[in-house]
Formats: structure tokens, C-alpha cells, sequence
């Protein structure tokens, strides 16, 4: 790996993509912060360089084609050699059931979780070094679906199968694909689904407490590090266990 080794970090304006992004930098990787929020992006990318880290804020729509290309672009003009790490975090999600879900907010979601990390998985694999690697961001709902979360739960699925799909393709070239999956995990967003987060998801977990930001971005530090180099095209749950669980009746 090359020094100062390039990252690209998509939804990297809050939550776990901000802690990703700051935790890669404090590992002396260079960061392309993503965020279709500007301010947010450079936000993010102030706290890196405050503290001594390398990174530069590039905002834009993933799940557009002609800004995805021009994102790559934009790093091929500013740097000298190819990003060796893309983080496909970016994620948006609607709270309706099936009858309730308009076709906009569908196809909004599936364009920003689905497409955005086809579009920047294919402009990342086209100049990717052996040795490089994407982690895909998934969710506890790659495996089993959400109430009232129809086009959130369907795009993590599909992440899941992208996550193989191209760990295939572009094993032979030497890059490897994963998808973490995290579980109830302690963010701004989430802190505001219900009135007791913590402690709801927390009982039902078998770690008894919800994970964090942190949880996610340390198990990225060990499937990007030299020791994992034989993992691929897997999904790690990072649930404290609370998706391993069974539907059980109560009085078995």
C-alpha cells in the first residue's frame, strides 16, 4: 500500500460515515469526503484536517451518473495515483408501508442506495490497483425485512448480492468487496426513531447495548487490513448478535 493511501468515503457528512471517514484519516489515509450535502462534506472534512488529517470535500448526488464521473475526475486531476479504498455508505431511507410508499420515494431511495454503489463501485474498479478494496454499507435488513421500511429494506438487499456479485468479477484483478452490516447502532438519526433507542434495542440485543459508529468503523479497519486479504464477497454482521436470533414462541 502506498503512503497516504487514498480513500473515498460516500454519506460521509454524519453519523457512521463521518466516524468512518475520521477514524480511515486517523490511520493516515488521504479522504474524499462524499456528502450530497455540501456543508455537511465540509464540515466533516474541517474535523479531519483540524486534527492533522488529509482530506478534501467533494459533495455531490451518487446516484447521478454524470457527477459520479466527474467526482473521479475531480481526484484524477488532484492526485497522483488511484483511490485505493471506496466506502459506499450513502443512504437514505422512507418510513411508509408498501401502500403508503410513492413511486418518487421509491425510486429515490433505490437510486441513492442501490445504483449510487453500482455507479461508484464501476468508476472505482476502472483504475483500482491490485490490493484495493470496497466495503459496502449495508444493514440488518440485507437479511430479514423491516416494517414500513419497503424500499430501504429491498435497496440493503440488494446490496448484499451487489456485494458478491462483484466480489466475483473483480477478485481476479486483486480487489476485494465485503458489506458490513450493522445492527441498532447510536447515531443522531436513529436516536430520533423512538423515545428510548438505546434501551429498546439494547435489551433485545444479546450484548445488551446497541452499538456505535465506532463498532462499524474499527471492523472496516480489519477487513482493509493485509490479514483479511483472503476475505471476500462476505457480509459481517456488526449486530452485537441481534440478528442471529430466532422467532421463538415464548412458552417452548
Amino acid at each position: 500500500m502506498k503512503n497516504n493511501p487514498i480513500a473515498i468515503v460516500t454519506g460521509a457528512g454524519g453519523g457512521i460515515g463521518h466516524v468512518i471517514a475520521t477514524t480511515l484519516a486517523q490511520h493516515h489515509w488521504t479522504v474524499i469526503v462524499n456528502d450530497i450535502d455540501e456543508l455537511q462534506a465540509q464540515q466533516t472534512t474541517k474535523d479531519i484536517c483540524h486534527n492533522g488529517g488529509s482530506a478534501s470535500a467533494i459533495a455531490g448526488d451518487i446516484g447521478n451518473a454524470d457527477i459520479v464521473a466527474d467526482l473521479f475526475a475531480a481526484i484524477a486531476k488532484d492526485h497522483k495515483h488511484a483511490p485505493e479504498l471506496l466506502v459506499n455508505n450513502a443512504a437514505i431511507q422512507t418510513w411508509a408501508s408498501l401502500d403508503e410508499l410513492s413511486v418518487d420515494d421509491w425510486q429515490k431511495t433505490i437510486n441513492t442506495n442501490l445504483t449510487g454503489c453500482f455507479l461508484m463501485t464501476k468508476e472505482f474498479a476502472k483504475t483500482a490497483a491490485t490490493g484495493s478494496s470496497i466495503i459496502n454499507i449495508g444493514s440488518g435488513c440485507n437479511h430479514l425485512a423491516f416494517p414500513a421500511l419497503v424500499d430501504y429494506t429491498a435497496s440493503k438487499g440488494g446490496i448484499e448480492m451487489f456485494t458478491k456479485s462483484t466480489a466475483l468479477e473483480l477478485g481476479p484483478r486483486g480487489i476485494r468487496v465485503n458489506c458490513i452490516a450493522p445492527g441498532a447502532i447510536a447515531t443522531k438519526r436513529t436516536a430520533a426513531e423512538t423515545d428510548d433507542y438505546n434501551n429498546n434495542w439494547a435489551n433485545l440485543t444479546p450484548l445488551r447495548r446497541i452499538g456505535t459508529p465506532h463498532d462499524v468503523a474499527n471492523t472496516l479497519l480489519l477487513l482493509i487490513d493485509d490479514k483479511a486479504s483472503f476475505i471476500t464477497g462476505q457480509t459481517i454482521n456488526v449486530d452485537g448478535g441481534l440478528f442471529s436470533r430466532a422467532i421463538w414462541p415464548a412458552n417452548y
